[in-house]
């Protein structure tokens, strides 16, 4: 959405609500994950990397990826770690999260387009949608545990992109859409948040998504 309000593309955004979400974009595109792009002519392209690269193609300014080859390819690494690596670990993150506070799904509604369910049906539903959806991610106690473990390391090499100019363009470029993004949803559970609070990575996620709906409350992520 970020990168079509960059391009000054108008768009229309169909929610489908979680775990729905995964059979039906199976079905329709073919991949199981979101988000997914139906252009004007019925082309469909899934995945955030093959929205972005189609999208340079319909409207070229401002571009997503530097002319500069060197430079073009540090970002075009930079996105597929974003995508490939740090991008599931917000997934297990939060699906965890919200199975321990399940009334924090609530606020993330905020802003959306499907009717808001009211906070006892969430309840009610929670069990189910948290145990599917951490399945599709793969997030297991340990995964989970791993990933607060290198959460540091990864933000070290954020820091890092930020500091040699491969993340930080104005307009931003591909990469960082992609890691803001995901770095911008981690900072909405609290348990998170203070881990990258004070940091570059931090002011690159509020730069380019000052507001994003939802708040997971302080001990969804226990020291267990």
């Amino acid at each position: 959405m970020k990168a079509l309000e960059l391009k000054d593309l108008s768009y229309k955004v169909v929610e489908l609500p979680p775990p729905m979400h995964a059979a039906v974009t199976k079905v329709v595109f073919g991949e199981r994950t979101v988000p997914a792009l139906i252009l004007d002519g019925g082309e469909k392209v899934s995945g955030s990397r093959a929205i972005l690269r189609r999208l340079d193609v319909l409207a070229p300014d401002p571009p997503l990826l530097p002319a500069d080859p060197a430079a073009r390819q540090a970002v075009l690494e930079a996105e597929r770690w974003g995508d490939e690596t740090f991008q599931p670990i917000a997934r297990r993150l939060i699906w965890t999260a919200f199975a321990q506070r399940p009334e924090a799904m609530a606020s993330y509604q905020e802003g959306g387009r499907l009717p808001a369910l009211p906070l006892p049906v969430i309840k009610a539903l929670a069990p189910v949608i948290t145990r599917v959806e951490k399945r599709l991610s793969a997030a297991t106690p340990e995964a989970v545990r791993r990933d607060l473990d290198q959460l540091p390391a990864h933000l070290d090499r954020i820091d890092a992109w930020l500091a040699d100019g491969t993340l930080g363009a104005q307009p931003p470029n591909a990469a960082d859409l992609q890691i803001a993004a995901t770095l911008r949803l981690l900072m909405t559970i609290d348990d998170v948040r203070p881990v990258i609070e004070g940091r570059p990575a931090a002011d690159l996620a509020l730069r380019i998504f000052p507001h994003v709906a939802g708040t997971t409350p302080a001990g969804a992520l226990s020291p267990a």
